[in-house]
């Protein structure tokens, strides 16, 4: 590996995210980077054409997948096919391969919204007044309908995840670096889910969060664990963002900032460390919806 590797970083600058500004947080992000890598940036629809001339592959704010999902693939199976570095690493079992999760971790037991797929399930599910439908390929709530449950049993459920919808107190987010906590964000207003404060999390909510983590078995990345805090005060899981999660940099105070910056950069060296291989199939599966 050369003094100062090459990256390849992934981002769409321009994409419209609501309440949020991808191309502002990933010119600081690259900003910082250079002072340890040799950094280009592309576009998503870029990065399959452009990632063997560079050490490894940083996978960013490239925006929902669903956009342009045969480009998405042809990046994974050349990186897959090529042994290439892609960061986060391809075999994540988070949102990086779709909506399962959230599917196997309600069967399994786990604290997460309960999710079913099929209509001889939907008795599964808690009773409510509205239940939210949203395509297995959504993604920043495209597609999302509240239905009653007359309405349900009539849906074309191989394509369409349901949810009970939760009467929740408001929703937060734990940032990780590879498996170190770094910060957490919360929304307190759940009408306005983007207005976003510090979160001091106590003990059980980092027992929550991280068990999401250890779930994922990812060695090296950033991943985001969202929940939302029930009128209960239990904590679900709503997503586990683990390809291209917004970190809300512009929100941290400065010592925060930096000491994420830090521990990317350290993560990134010790990921362009380890020998290139070629991704286990499992890390194959369709990507980030």
């Amino acid at each position: 590996m050369p003094a100062r590797p090459s990256l390849l970083y992934v981002t769409d600058l321009a994409y419209p995210a609501r309440g949020r500004r991808y191309g502002d947080e990933d010119i600081h992000l690259t900003s910082r980077l250079r002072a340890d890598f040799d950094l280009a940036l592309c576009h998503p629809l870029d990065a399959a054409a452009l990632m063997d001339a560079f050490d490894a592959v940083v996978v960013r704010n490239s925006g929902p997948v669903l956009h342009y999902r045969q480009a998405h693939d042809a990046f994974r199976a050349r990186a897959t096919a090529h042994g290439t570095r892609v960061y986060n690493p391809l075999t994540g079992r988070g949102d990086m391969a779709g909506k399962q999760y959230l599917l196997d971790l309600t069967r399994t037991g786990h604290p997460v919204i309960p999710t079913v797929d099929r209509p001889e399930d939907l008795h599964r599910l808690p009773e409510t007044d509205l239940y939210a439908v949203k395509p297995r390929d959504g993604a920043d709530s495209i597609g999302l309908r509240f239905l009653p449950h007359d309405r349900l049993t009539g849906l074309d459920h191989g394509d369409i995840l349901v949810q009970p919808r939760i009467d929740f107190r408001y929703e937060v987010s734990f940032y990780y670096v590879d498996d170190t906590f770094q910060y957490a964000l919360h929304a307190p207003d759940p009408e306005r889910r983007w207005v976003l404060e510090r979160y001091e999390p106590t003990d059980a909510d980092l027992a929550f969060a991280r068990r999401f983590i250890d779930w994922n078995t990812l060695d090296h990345g950033i991943q985001r664990v969202d929940a939302c805090r029930t009128r209960d005060g239990d904590l679900l899981l709503v997503e586990l963002e683990d390809l291209n999660p917004y970190l809300s940099l512009d929100l941290l105070d400065e010592p925060t900032r930096d000491a994420f910056v830090t521990a990317m950069t350290t993560s990134l060296h010790r990921f362009l460390e380890k020998p290139p291989r070629a991704w286990s199939d499992a890390g194959c599966n369709s990507g980030h919806r």
